[in-house]
Parts: structure tokens; sequence; C-alpha cells
């Protein structure tokens, strides 16, 4: 059974009340969350303590506690994620040459990533396409492939120097 609260449903069985939900909106804002990004936050939140209902795990002693540091974590991240997009946007622009590259050279560039990634043995691939693809973290890679965290970043770390040097070989960077 279901009834409308502002904008989104709150059920019977929603994990947190409206007090705890703002006390999350809260801390994900203090922690530098933007504001179109705080319902997708409470969400996470939500999400996680229902998962952690579904494993048969006890609940939390204290939700409203065990859900802030959540919070506080998915700001964590939240951050972590920016920094990486931002890193990740550096290291494209030093690869150009141009500061306008033409269609030519993206297509070249293009081209030879893919025939880089085809090179690489799966494993390698799979992570480096989750990585930098898919936006996963090695903690996500590591739980989804079911694989410790010291593999993925061994297999990233052995599949971008590989495709690195396929770019210099190729003489595309």
């Amino acid at each position: 059974m279901l009834r409308r609260t502002g904008r989104r449903a709150q059920g019977v069985d929603d994990p947190l009340d409206a007090a705890q939900e703002r006390r999350v909106r809260a801390v994900l804002a203090l922690g530098g969350v933007p504001q179109a990004d705080l319902a997708d936050g409470v969400q996470q939140v939500r999400l996680r303590l229902l998962e952690r209902t579904a494993k048969g795990d006890e609940a939390p002693r204290d939700v409203s506690a065990w859900a802030a540091v959540v919070a506080s974590n998915l700001a964590m991240d939240w951050h972590r994620a920016k920094r990486r997009q931002e890193r990740l946007g550096e290291r494209l622009a030093s690869l150009r040459q141009l500061e306008h590259p033409s269609d030519e050279d993206s297509s070249v560039l293009s081209l030879a990533v893919a025939q880089g990634l085809d090179e690489l043995p799966d494993t390698q691939r799979q992570v480096l396409v989750l990585r930098f693809y898919a936006d996963l973290s090695v903690r996500g890679i590591s739980e989804e492939l079911g694989i410790p965290e010291g593999t993925v970043k061994s297999r990233l770390h052995t599949a971008v120097r590989a495709l690195r040097a396929r770019l210099h070989e190729d003489e595309v960077v």
C-alpha cells in the first residue's frame, strides 16, 4: 500500500522515516553533494539498507546513525568520482595534439584504442572497460566479478600499461 508524499511514493516498508531522510539529505549536502544529486543519494542509502535486510543481515541498532555514515561515505565517493573524471579529462586533453582535434585525429585515436582493447586478454579488457567506460570503482569491480581488489588493481595496471604501449607503438599518442 503506497501513499504519495511529495515527489516519491512512501511505502509501509520504507526503511527510512522522514527524519532519517532529512538527516541523510543534510549529511550529503554538507558533504558537498550537489542539490540535484541529493535524491539519488537518499535512494542509495535506502537501497543499501534494503539490500542489507534482503541478505538477512541484522538491522542496524541505530538506523539513523547507520544511514548518516552511509551518506557520508556516498559523499566521499561522489568527490572521488568527480576527481577521477577531472583527472581523466586532463589526461585526455593532454593526449590531444591540437586544441580542437580534427575528426580524422579522433577517428585514428578511437580506432587505435579499439584495436588495443581487442588485443588485451579478456580479463584485462573486462576490468579496463568496467573501470573507465562503466565508471565502476575498484571495489565495485571486485564485488561484481567476485575477485580481490588487489587482482583488479593488478589487471588494471597491466592493461593500462599494455594499451599505452600499443598507442605509443602506433604513434597515436
